[in-house]
This record gives C-alpha cells, structure tokens and sequence, in this order.
C-alpha cells in the first residue's frame, strides 16, 4: 500500500527518517517500473539544523520545494555528478526532508542494472545516494513530484525492522554543521 499523505506530513523528520527503513521507494518511467527496499536514511531538521539545506530559513530556486507540503521529492545535484533524493515531510512552510542513502533492488533490477552500468547485482548497486538516484531513474527534473503519484512513491509492505536492528549514527559529509553534524540522524538497517 502506498503511503498516505499523513505519514508525511508528522512533525518528527527523525522518527519519520526510522520508520522510512523497510519500506519500498518505487519509480514508474516510460511504463519502467523499478523498486528497492529502503536500508539507509538521514533526516534534516529544517530551520534550526545547521546541515539543513533550508537552515536559517534559506530560501533559494532549489530549495523552496523543500518548504512544499509532505510527501514531496527534493532531488538536487550534488558534486556536478550525483541526483540525490530526499523526501520532504512535515507540513507546507516547516521545510524537513529525509534523505535515502539506500536501498536494495526489489523489482526492475535489469533496469537497474543497465542505468547503474553494471553486468550482476551486488550489495553496493544501490548502496550510496547517487546510486539510489541512479538505479531507480530519478533526477533533479522530478524534484517537486508528488510521492502520492504514479511516478515516484513509497510503498509499506508491512516489512517490520526490530529497533534492535537500526543502527544510529552521525550523517555523513555534513562537518561544516558544527555540532549539528554529532546528531545521530542517519539511520542503517540490514534487509
């Protein structure tokens, strides 16, 4: 089942960037659909976080859709190479988003083999957030896509992950945020 607009629009990125791990972000292009199970999250606490693309109340071209409603992609292009996608949660005007880090391949995964240029899957096809981008299709053309849509969306296949079984850490390449970037808001489960 497709998630519902509330489970986006809660107040809680950290909680939301936890329970994202286990459920299936899925993409439909050119009647091509790919999927993979959600491993790896980092959430971004808007305003008041430093690693925060809106921190401050930043407003720019690429970042106002983070200020969209729930349940919005932001996808942006990091380092001239990498789409990174990120899922914009909290209400319109609270700009929070969780970035997916990664994912195993559930379905498509000769679609996504050939976008990824690779011959056999393995545990690293889809392991960083350029690669998600990559494997699933998605690029900085689809930030501002409903994820209610027929597109890009999350399914909850009602796959559970024990608490136990989520490592917290640190959020990754994000120093200059002080200490912000100590907060433990990346979150690894092993599918």
């Amino acid at each position: 089942m497709k998630l519902s607009r509330d489970f986006y629009c809660r107040d809680n990125v950290v909680q939301i960037a936890q329970e994202l791990l286990g459920k299936v972000l899925c993409t439909k292009f050119n009647d091509t659909l790919t999927s993979g199970i959600i491993t790896e999250t980092e959430a971004y606490a808007g305003l008041t976080d430093r690693a925060s693309h809106a921190f401050g109340g930043r407003r720019t071209p690429r970042t106002e859709i983070m200020y969209a409603k729930g349940g919005t992609a932001y996808v942006y292009f990091c380092y001239g190479m990498h789409h990174l996608f990120n899922v914009v949660t909290n209400e319109k005007n609270i700009p929070h988003a969780v970035l997916i880090r990664a994912v195993k391949p559930l379905k498509g995964t000769e679609t996504i083999l050939v976008r990824r240029n690779q011959k056999e899957m393995n545990a690293k096809i889809c392991c960083g957030p350029g690669t998600v981008a990559q494997g699933l299709g998605i690029k900085t053309s689809h930030t501002g896509t409903d994820l209610l849509g027929k597109n890009i969306w999350i399914e909850d296949l009602k796959i559970k992950i024990q608490k136990q079984h989520i490592i917290k850490s640190p959020r990754i390449g994000v120093s200059y945020a002080g200490a912000d970037a100590l907060l433990p808001y990346r979150f690894i489960s092993e599918i």
